[in-house]
């Protein structure tokens, strides 16, 4: 998703963008890891994954606590020619 993209997002774009790079750098992270490198609230972190969570962002754990996601798509990026 790009920062064009992002900022059709209305009022969460702005976390939104500062989310992204923290995904970009660890594509595997939970909500608290994410909002302790952005200096984001949880919520805010939680409301700005669940935009994403249609295409962006999958949650691999299925619980309701200690949620794990993953930025698919960048994982794919970073394998590609790897032969993974």
């Amino acid at each position: 998703m790009g920062v064009a993209r992002i900022q059709t997002l209305g009022r969460l774009a702005g976390s939104c963008l500062q989310v992204h790079p923290s995904l970009k750098h660890r594509p595997v992270s939970t909500i608290a890891r994410l909002s302790q490198e952005t200096a984001l609230s949880l919520p805010t972190v939680t409301a700005a994954l669940g935009r994403w969570r249609a295409g962006l962002v999958v949650e691999l754990t299925g619980r309701r606590r200690n949620r794990v996601f993953c930025y698919p798509r960048y994982l794919e990026i970073l394998a590609e020619g790897t032969g993974v």
